[in-house]
C-alpha cells in the first residue's frame, strides 16, 4: 500500500467514527454523499486538466525558445510521469481501434443485407414482399450487427478523449 493511499485510509476512518458518533438525517447525508463525489471526481480530473494543459504549447505559434519556456514552466507545475502519459496515448488508441472495430461492424452488416445469399443461408422467412423475396432473420441479424457498430461508432465520437485515467 502507498504512502498516500495509508493517508487517505487513516482519514476515511476517521470520518466514518464522526459519521457514527453524530446524528445525521437525510438531507445531511445527501450533501455529504454530494462533496465526496465531488472531490473523488476532482481528483480523477487532475491528470486529465494536466495533459490539456500540454496540448496548448502545441497549439501556439511562438518561437521555440519561448515554447521550450512555457514547456519548462508546464514541467515544473504540472506532476507527469511516463505512467499518465502512456495511459492517455493508450486511451486515445484505443477509442481510434474502437472506432475502426464500429466501421467494419457497419460495413459487414449493409454488405450481409445487400449481397444475396445462398437460399440454404436464408434460414427463415418472417415477412415475405413477394413469393420470393422477404424479410429474413440473417436481414434482422445483420441490422442488429449495423446498429451495434453505429452505437461504437457514436461511444466513440463522444467519450472523453483520455478515458478514466486512474
Amino acid at each position: 500500500m502507498k504512502p498516500d493511499d495509508k493517508a487517505v485510509n487513516e482519514k476515511l476512518d476517521e470520518l466514518i467514527a464522526l459519521l457514527a458518533d453524530n446524528h445525521i438525517d437525510s438531507d445531511k447525508a445527501k450533501g455529504l454523499r454530494q462533496r465526496i463525489s465531488k472531490a473523488i471526481e476532482g481528483s480523477g480530473n487532475a491528470k486529465e486538466k494536466d495533459i490539456k494543459a500540454f496540448q496548448s504549447v502545441d497549439t501556439t505559434n511562438a518561437s521555440r525558445l519561448e515554447m521550450l519556456d512555457e514547456f519548462s514552466i508546464l514541467l515544473s507545475s504540472h506532476q507527469i510521469d511516463s505512467k499518465t502519459s502512456k495511459q492517455y496515448l493508450h486511451a486515445r488508441g484505443a477509442n481510434f481501434v474502437l472506432m475502426a472495430i464500429s466501421i467494419v461492424l457497419i460495413t459487414l452488416g449493409l454488405a450481409m443485407i445487400i449481397m444475396p445469399a445462398s437460399p440454404d443461408f436464408e434460414i427463415y422467412t418472417i415477412i415475405y414482399f413477394n413469393p420470393n423475396d422477404g424479410l429474413t432473420i440473417m436481414d434482422l441479424i445483420s441490422s442488429l450487427i449495423v446498429l451495434t457498430g453505429i452505437y461504437l461508432l457514436i461511444k466513440s465520437l463522444y467519450t472523453k478523449r483520455p478515458a478514466k485515467m486512474k
